[in-house]
């Protein structure tokens, strides 16, 4: 589960991030001290959780929280703030919870335990047997164990099956979250690849590799950023 913090002030920030690291295996990937940026980086990046305040500049948490609500994929909301009277008004945006500062060690444990069992209950539920992808502008529905690797192409994703190519109309970033990850793996920011579908693994320049997949004549690389990942799947 990956989260950012939106908070202006620093030793808010700090004790925050100090309950998270602490006390669950939630991955702080960025923090921001006003919600513009958080903003833009949500255009480009997906979360699980944001952490946010409410009263800060420019753009306040609660009109920044209406905004995500229109995400087509809504990360879970975690008010952290100062004032109770905004509390009715979180929950009509659909807030996961609402903590008031200053921050109590129980009531932080326990919010962070809902998340990562909300978490853990939608994995358990979630089915990823199916996945709608399109081709010659029809909606085509495929198991994802006939995909063998997808590569992005601007904003969409390409789809490779052993014999035909689709189209997932989101980036390949977007696309992964919906895949199975013990099953697939990120080895390229251009690349995603069925763990399954691996033939050859093939050294290459500068430590990195290239894998070859049964059936089709394809390399795949993996950038030397995961390599470390991919040597630790593939017990190497």
């Amino acid at each position: 589960m990956k989260c950012i913090i939106v908070e202006d002030e620093y030793p808010s920030r700090e004790e925050l991030k100090y309950f998270i690291k602490e006390y669950s295996s939630i991955e702080i990937i960025e923090e921001f001290e006003e919600a513009l940026s958080a903003l833009k980086f949500l255009e480009k990046n997906n979360v699980d959780v944001i952490f946010l305040d409410i009263n800060m500049p420019q753009l306040d948490g609660m009109t920044f929280s209406k905004v995500i609500s229109k995400f087509k994929q809504k990360p879970k909301i975690v008010f952290i703030t100062a004032y109770k009277e905004y509390a009715v008004e979180a929950f009509e945006v659909h807030a996961f919870d609402y903590i008031l500062k200053p921050y109590s060690k129980e009531r932080m444990i326990h919010a962070l335990k809902k998340l990562e069992d909300s978490e853990e209950k939608f994995d358990k539920t979630y089915k990823y047997d199916k996945i709608i992808l399109c081709k010659n502008e029809k909606m085509i529905v495929i198991d994802w164990v006939d995909i063998y690797y997808c590569e992005a192409h601007e904003r969409e994703t390409i789809v490779y099956a052993k014999d035909e190519k689709y189209v997932a109309k989101m980036n390949i970033s977007q696309f992964f979250e919906k895949l199975p990850k013990d099953k697939f793996f990120r080895s390229h920011r251009s690349y995603i690849l069925n763990l399954d579908k691996i033939q050859e693994i093939i050294p290459w320049f500068n430590n990195t590799y290239n894998v070859k997949l049964v059936d089709i004549d394809a390399q795949i690389p993996v950038s030397r950023k995961n390599i470390k990942e991919f040597r630790r799947i593939m017990g190497i």
